[in-house]
């Protein structure tokens, strides 16, 4: 098919299989990285801001305003364009540096809070209270509020569906990282409507405080709820069978393990997540067709999460991570 825009290219992303062979299960990967904004975020981006121009919200030429860590900022700077919107992110320094330049190179205007905040602390309180300072201040401007957005899971019902094809309507559990509560709340409620006995298991980093563990700073970006910060209205905890915390040293050295062992790049979050599915398939709590997201890929964090110097400073190499995975999945 040839596509008329590139929105038209979100969602229909592949799945691949990695065989637990011990515990005659499968970690299916939903490839999300394969949108054109190179996350999951694509989808509800897209989505929020339809939402927002058919209940008149937001009028053509208004300005969508958006506090982001990145993958949510690049998929609402795809969908500006496509609907003729300027659109703000409002970023700070935890984001990925070439998170920010892919937004500025779709158009975006990156406004970043101030404050001094240490390197693995969140600034989202900040960021959020910006946002919505400057949509109130700009003439026909909106503060899209992912968090407390209804849109945000309404944006995953593809992706539900196209899980539900891929694998021939099994689907055993669904392990997937929880930050706003969107993706979580939006594919654990779908699968469960499809099949209730669907276990599903969500991943925050240590030191988030969505499932009520002491807060405290963190890597991992993109996810999870940072202390000081109050959990979005769009997480629906009754469709979670069991919240979880991973560790960045867990997160991170997972996804350069993937890497190695299959050829795919994940981001750090998503790592956290393989490692959650695979421990909880060794353990027996979970087994057959077990699903999880690739949120986005490992080249937004070549920098970061993909470089041992890095890593190695800031003692987030545990070697005991990769020990776990090789004996988990030989």
């Amino acid at each position: 098919m040839i596509f008329e825009k590139v929105t038209d290219l979100i969602g229909n992303t592949p799945m691949l299989g990695i065989p637990v062979p011990a515990k005659n299960s499968m970690l299916l990967l939903k490839i999300e990285k394969n949108n054109p904004g190179g996350s999951m975020k694509d989808r509800m981006a897209r989505n929020m801001i339809v939402e927002m121009l058919r209940t008149g919200r937001i009028k053509p030429g208004g300005i969508v305003v958006e506090s982001s860590s990145g993958n949510t900022g690049i998929g609402l700077a795809i969908a500006a364009i496509e609907f003729g919107l300027q659109f703000i992110a409002v970023v700070d320094h935890h984001a990925a540096p070439d998170k920010v330049a892919v937004m500025r190179a779709l158009g975006t205007d990156i406004r970043y809070v101030k404050g001094d905040y240490k390197e693995d602390e969140v600034a989202v309180v900040e960021r959020q209270r910006l946002a919505a300072e400057l949509a109130e201040q700009l003439p026909g401007a909106v503060f899209m509020n992912q968090s407390d957005n209804p849109a945000n899971a309404g944006g995953y019902a593809d992706f539900v569906q196209e899980v539900i094809a891929q694998t021939h309507g099994r689907v055993d559990a669904f392990v997937g990282c929880v930050g706003t509560g969107g993706s979580m709340t939006g594919i654990a409620r779908g699968l469960k409507a499809h099949n209730a006995k669907t276990t599903s298991i969500a991943v925050e980093p240590a030191g988030s405080i969505i499932f009520g563990q002491p807060g405290h700073p963190y890597y991992q970006s993109g996810t999870g709820t940072p202390k000081g910060d109050t959990v979005g209205l769009v997480l629906d905890y009754s469709c979670i069978d069991k919240g979880v915390q991973v560790s960045d040293s867990q997160a991170f050295e997972t996804a350069r393990y993937i890497a190695k062992r299959t050829g795919l790049m994940v981001g750090g979050s998503t790592g956290g997540a393989i490692y959650k599915a695979l421990e909880f398939i060794h353990s027996g709590v979970i087994s057959g067709n077990v699903v999880s997201v690739v949120a986005d890929g490992g080249e937004k964090y070549l920098h970061t999460v993909y470089n041992e110097d890095w890593l190695r400073e800031r003692e987030l190499l545990n070697p005991a991570v990769s020990a776990n995975l090789k004996r988990w999945l030989n």
